[in-house]
């Protein structure tokens, strides 16, 4: 067996313990001046004199689900929303619940789902198509504590054929506003 292995890790202890006396000797020859205060002061900040944005209020989906195309709600569904949820009549839940017949349904539809506090308070309001808009646009807006780490969706053309492929995926879908 060759010394190439020795001469290769004598150098690299030798270079670490050479780095950590020049910090030492360093530290002895150089004593930093702690500061007591900041030496920027910036002020005081209180939440009045910094408020907060209001959110900007979202278009009506509405009138977009009309013009809506599934099959675009499919894709946008499957590239989305597919490595968290399942689509099928009786799918199991993946990190988030199975979204078959989520239009008009309550909130935390799913049995045996672990919503987060803030979905469970709102189980007894449906997930009626405005609702489902407020929710895609931004779901920590919507439903503040929400575990969906989703960001949201800007465009309303996107969400409503969203929308449109969640309402398809019923036995009999809701009817259109």
């Amino acid at each position: 067996m060759s010394l190439e292995f020795n001469k290769a890790f004598a150098a690299v202890l030798t270079a670490g313990i050479a780095f950590m006396g020049a910090g030492v000797i360093g530290g002895v020859l150089v004593h930093p001046h702690r500061l007591h205060e900041p030496a920027i002061s910036l002020g005081a900040v209180t939440p009045e004199a910094a408020p907060a944005a209001a959110p900007a209020a979202l278009e009506p989906i509405s009138p977009l689900l009309a013009a809506a195309n599934v099959e675009n709600g499919r894709a946008i569904a499957a590239r989305v929303c597919g490595s968290c949820h399942t689509f099928t009549e009786g799918g199991r839940a993946g990190v988030g619940p199975n979204l078959y017949g989520i239009v008009n349904n309550h909130h935390a539809h799913m049995a045996g789902f672990n919503y987060s506090p803030g979905m469970k308070a709102k189980e007894s309001q449906p997930w009626d198509y405005e609702a489902l808009n407020t929710f895609i646009a931004g779901p920590a807006r919507a439903i503040p504590g929400t575990r969906m780490a989703y960001g949201g969706m800007n465009s309303a053309s996107q969400r409503a054929d969203l929308i449109a492929y969640l309402r398809s995926l019923a036995a009999t879908p809701a009817p259109l506003p």
